[in-house]
């Protein structure tokens, strides 16, 4: 499968995303330990999230999936049953990371397996500090990948530093607390997505914010069982906010996107960058904030992406390269090495599309050099079996001349089912047009203050 793209007419879109991967991950999981029924709404049925939702039927929860983006979770009040064979995380690395955490405390053993691209991603980061809580866990593969084999024991809390800021080990150490004696505290170097935190109070479980910004919480506690509706996910959106931008004059409103603030840093840089950006936060009422933001395009201006905001980009840095090689000047991402060991390496593949397409990049250890404004030339890429580096050089191939084709596009469906669609309606006649005026209520984001 390949996406063809051409260059794309001028944008003037209204559209919604479908539901946030991260959300809903952790919603299922955390349904599933609850003390009864929880009806997500909005759930992602993407090929990663329904490798969670398999996951925990294997572990014994019954969910019930009646709509595409509806699950029924039967809570059993923490109480999980012992797989009768091993569990497929598929390609997803949140899957096998947050289930590490969860079954690491758990009374018996289970062995987490994945496909091709997920083994060769480390797991060490999760198994070290797990161990220091007592689990039994080892990596079978080479240098610490999966598969990964937990014996389940008794753990006890402590403190975790964290070299490197990371969601996914974070909401592990924070699951394996639920079942842990005492108190787990985790301190990270940077503040990454909080949705496991702000989740877990959702269902009524106490963590606490630290002075020194770590996370704690108490092990014993049983989640309340509650309905919850997931937002669109900004990330997905980000592929389009940037296509907006990054074209002069072209406007586009998302609507029911997630604006929780540890994920909204894209906005501030696209405001750096020279595009209008304005968001309004609609309702609060389920703890994630949700809204809608509007994008009035621009010539846009390089600029340097680094530091602390980088474990907030991580998932968008794909397509903000992308727009670097759109803006005139040159924009630098540093301290981005995580991007190495992602479904694929991504600096690695972004700068070898790039430069397919006439940009000039300069690859760096931790990040990339980006020269621009490209004359981007249609071109055949790769996708390298990354879903983020398909989508981001389909969103390219709406800026360059002639044809581009990215290749290899089956992976999309690990987090954007429906993406295809959406470029078809962005590059063709069949694009939805605005028919509401632009909403007074939006205010600027408040990253353009940062």
């Amino acid at each position: 499968m390949e996406f063809r793209v051409k260059r794309a007419p001028r944008i003037e879109a209204e559209m919604t995303v479908p539901g946030d991967k991260s959300i809903s991950h952790r919603a299922a999981i955390i349904a599933a330990l609850s003390n009864g029924v929880c009806v997500l709404r909005g759930f992602l049925p993407s090929d990663d999230c329904m490798k969670t939702v398999q996951a925990l039927r294997v572990l014994g929860i019954k969910i019930e999936h009646p709509e595409p983006d509806m699950l029924v979770v039967h809570g059993k009040k923490r109480l999980l049953t012992a797989p009768s064979a091993e569990i497929d995380c598929g390609n997803s690395a949140t899957t096998m990371r947050l289930l590490a955490g969860l079954l690491a405390g758990q009374s018996f053993d289970s062995r987490l397996v994945g496909g091709a691209t997920l083994s060769a991603r480390p797991m060490g980061r999760v198994i070290v500090p797990l161990r220091k809580m007592g689990a039994n866990i080892v990596a079978e593969g080479p240098n610490e990948t999966a598969p990964v084999k937990i014996h389940g024991v008794k753990l006890k809390g402590g403190r975790h530093d964290l070299p490197i800021a990371s969601a996914q080990v974070k909401s592990a150490l924070l699951l394996a607390g639920l079942f842990a004696k005492g108190k787990t505290t985790v301190h990270e170097p940077a503040v990454s997505r909080n949705h496991t935190e702000l989740m877990l109070n959702y269902f009524l479980v106490r963590t606490v914010r630290e002075e020194d910004d770590s996370t704690s919480i108490f092990g014993d506690q049983v989640p309340e069982s509650r309905d919850f509706l997931i937002p669109g996910d900004i990330s997905s959106a980000a592929f389009w906010l940037v296509a907006a931008g990054a074209q002069p004059g072209g406007h586009l409103l998302v609507r029911r996107t997630g604006l929780n603030d540890t994920r909204t840093a894209l906005l501030g840089v696209l405001i750096r960058m020279g595009a209008q950006v304005r968001e309004a936060i609609e309702d609060v009422d389920q703890i994630e904030p949700r809204g809608t933001v509007e994008v009035t395009g621009a010539p846009l201006k390089g600029t340097v992406i680094q530091g602390k905001e980088i474990p907030q980009l991580i998932d968008e840095l794909p397509i903000l390269a992308v727009a670097g090689a759109l803006a005139s000047g040159t924009t630098i991402i540093r301290h981005a090495q995580e991007l190495r060991v992602k479904e694929t390496d991504r600096i690695a593949a972004i700068a070898h599309n790039l430069r397919a397409m006439g940009a000039q990049v300069v690859e760096l250890d931790d990040g990339l050099e980006i020269h621009g404004r490209a004359e981007l030339r249609g071109a055949r890429v790769a996708s390298f079996g990354d879903h983020r580096i398909a989508m981001a050089f389909a969103v390219a191939g709406m800026f360059a001349d002639g044809e581009t084709i990215v290749q290899d596009v089956e992976c999309v469906r690990e987090s954007y089912p429906g993406f295809e669609k959406a470029l078809d309606e962005f590059v063709s006649s069949k694009r939805a047009r605005l028919t509401t005026p632009v909403i007074s209520s939006l205010t600027p984001s408040k990253a353009a203050e940062e």
